[in-house]
């Protein structure tokens, strides 16, 4: 029979194995947090490695994703879909071995890390999911809720403002089933970490609410699964594990310094660590001795198979609660929504209410709320100005069984993560808010949604210099085109109303990535349509206005608030008799991705006289123009000043749009 220390070895052989192989990667954390992943995943991890996506597993977050072998060495061992082949290509093209976790690219991982910190924040997000989720269906004798989050996490993690926020909820939300194990091993990429890493880490999360279990040997198997049976204890509130770790442990001239964190060890130092551990099986090769202790997948089935009939139970007392559960862990909308929601749609096509888009959100919320229990969200200390409160809402600290609200708090970056962490963990579909100046602090979450990717809906409002007079700092200047520029991401800015419904509802349903919705704080004009019209709305960009019974010579693009300016431009140009046709493009990127013959009919190749209005950056537009087009944008930054002093002051105007139109024909 195996020992630990072997069983742990085996994490440190394939780990340094495989990154000598690809000459480059981070050995250090892997070597150094053996022992104690031995001990969680033997001893306390529930996952089944043939059905990584079993929905009452632990979810496990590495967060300090750098040490990605660590990750991919415990798949390969307790049998999931990740053979010896693919550790051989750690880092290269098309492997399943990333030099970071890819959540879509490897059985077992839950989500993408590297980003330090967002791992952590991801797995608060999945603890509050999980409990969430418990008070909504489990029931007496029916646990069919019932799981951990760990996650490893490291001094840079730690160093990381977003741990500051994201920990902090934690202890304010309870999640006593979220445990996080600190690799304390002092040792970054600079050297010892004593010359800028100095905090009370115990203490400060102390202060959280957390339960601090301190001074772990982390090389020491009874220890670190005594303080993980501890952590269980209090029900209330998370644990922070602080295990003593050598980084590299096991390489004699290496381990303990920054030469073990970001590079090979180098086939001597391999050699020598070899003899060290007694590990005497050539690189790649683990003995069947070793795999056979390792493997999870007949404790994993057995898990698996015991809540599976819990769960038929369950259906049999609780039918119409295990129908719900099962439709939101399938990720699939109640059988009528999109009927109610395209009702919806036509109702406010038809009545055509003045507000805010931001107003317009909020009653997008009260219409789909009540259908999609799945929906949670929140703000950051926003909820007043976003308007992400509806009748519906419930505080998720109120103990409500229907919870659905979350109070982030003024804490954007940490906000975005904690949503994605949501998403990922199944049963919700997440959203949060802040004004749009303040995407920038949430920026890499967001990018992160993206790459993941997670089913998240980004809510920014106060969407241009509209905002008025909170002036520069508050008014958005680059940030539509930045959040446009990332890849699998969906930016919405509806003109209306009924654009407003829209984006929302597209949102909703796109499964494949996130979507961020810009709202405005002053009022929109209702923009009149046809049925076609309002159906061709989710395609992303459509045709809003054209002369009647003539020739256009001219096209306006327009977003949010423009689109009414635009439109009242054409009126004017109409008048001159200049033949104008006014194009709504809420979504660039969903316009893009029609077919050819469809955008060709909206922006036709052969009109290049071409106008774009937007209060915002100006050259992401040039796309849509070309070079002999114009583009009135701000490329500058806004002014302290009422929005319609600041509109005229930034040449936003019916005279301006119809020179530059006259300008180009």
């Amino acid at each position: 029979m195996s020992s630990r220390k072997e069983l742990a070895n085996a994490i440190r052989a394939l780990s340094m194995d495989a990154v000598e192989a690809a000459k480059s990667g981070h050995p250090g954390m892997p070597m150094g947090m053996a022992d104690i992943a031995e001990v969680l995943w033997n001893d306390f991890l529930s996952h089944n490695p043939k059905n990584p996506q079993w929905f009452n597993r632990d979810r496990f977050v590495l967060s300090n994703g750098h040490g990605s072998m660590l990750l991919y060495s415990l798949l390969h061992l307790t049998g999931y879909d990740l053979p010896i082949s693919e550790l051989k290509r750690f880092r290269q093209l098309h492997s399943r071995t990333a030099g970071h976790p890819e959540r879509h690219e490897t059985p077992g991982v839950e989500t993408t890390t590297g980003p330090l910190g967002q791992g952590l924040a991801n797995a608060v997000g999945m603890a509050l999911a999980e409990k969430v989720l418990a008070a909504r269906f489990n029931r007496p004798d029916y646990a069919v809720v019932d799981h951990y989050t760990y996650v490893f996490l490291g001094d840079g993690c730690l160093m990381e403002g977003i741990s500051h926020e994201a920990c902090s909820l934690a202890g304010t939300f309870k999640l006593g089933k979220l445990i996080a194990l600190y690799d304390d091993n002092n040792i970054s990429i600079d050297g010892k970490v004593g010359g800028w890493f100095t905090d009370d880490t115990a203490a400060r999360f102390e202060a959280y609410g957390w339960e601090v279990i301190r001074d772990v040997d982390g090389h020491n198997p009874e220890a670190i699964k005594a303080a993980i049976v501890s952590a269980g204890v209090d029900a209330d509130k998370p644990t922070l594990i602080c295990c003593k770790t050598v980084i590299g442990y096991g390489a004699p001239n290496k381990q303990n310094t920054e030469g073990a964190h970001g590079a090979p060890l180098g086939k001597d130092e391999i050699a020598l660590t070899r003899e060290k551990l007694g590990w005497n099986h050539e690189p790649f090769v683990i003995p069947d001795t070793i795999y056979h202790a390792w493997n999870a997948e007949a404790r994993g089935a057995e898990r698996e198979t015991r809540w599976n009939a819990l769960f038929e139970r369950y259906r049999n007392v609780h039918p119409d609660l295990a129908a719900e559960f099962e439709r939101r862990l399938n990720n699939e909308l109640p059988a009528d929504w999109s009927a109610h929601a395209d009702a919806y749609i036509a109702r406010l096509q038809a009545e055509g209410p003045v507000v805010a888009s931001r107003k317009a959100s909020q009653m997008a919320l009260e219409a789909f709320g009540p259908k999609l229990p799945e929906l949670i969200g929140g703000s950051a200390d926003l909820a007043h100005s976003n308007l992400t409160l509806w009748k519906g809402s419930k505080d998720v600290n109120s103990g409500d069984a229907n919870a659905n609200y979350v109070y982030f708090g003024v804490r954007e970056f940490g906000m975005t993560a904690i949503a994605n962490g949501m998403a990922l963990h199944g049963g919700f579909i997440p959203y949060d808010a802040t004004f749009l100046v303040f995407s920038d602090y949430a920026r890499n979450a967001v990018r992160m949604s993206a790459l993941i990717p997670a089913h998240a809906i980004h809510v920014y409002t106060h969407d241009s210099i509209g905002l008025g007079e909170d002036g520069p700092t508050h008014q958005p200047i680059e940030h539509l085109a930045s959040l446009r520029y990332i890849p699998n991401n969906r930016v919405w800015r509806p003109c209306d109303a009924v654009e407003s419904a829209v984006s929302w509802k597209s949102a909703i349903e796109r499964r494949e990535g996130p979507s961020c919705l810009v709202f405005s704080r002053q009022n929109l004009q209702h923009q009149l349509r046809t049925a076609e019209q309002v159906g061709d709305i989710a395609r992303g960009g459509y045709v809003l206005s054209d002369p009647n019974d003539a020739k256009f010579q001219a096209i306006l693009i327009a977003t949010g608030s423009e689109v009414g300016l635009a439109m009242d431009a054409m009126r004017t140009l109409e008048q001159q008799g200049v033949r104008v046709r006014v194009v709504s493009m809420p979504c660039t990127e969903q316009f893009d991705a029609q077919p050819p013959e469809y955008r060709e009919s909206v922006l036709p190749s052969w009109c290049r006289a071409r106008v774009a209005v937007e209060a915002a950056h100006p050259d992401f537009w040039r796309k849509y123009v070309g070079l002999d087009g114009e583009v009135i944008g701000i490329a500058s930054f806004g002014a302290s000043a009422p929005a319609d002093k600041l509109f005229a002051h930034f040449g936003f105007s019916v005279e301006r749009i119809v020179d530059a139109v006259k300008a180009r024909i």
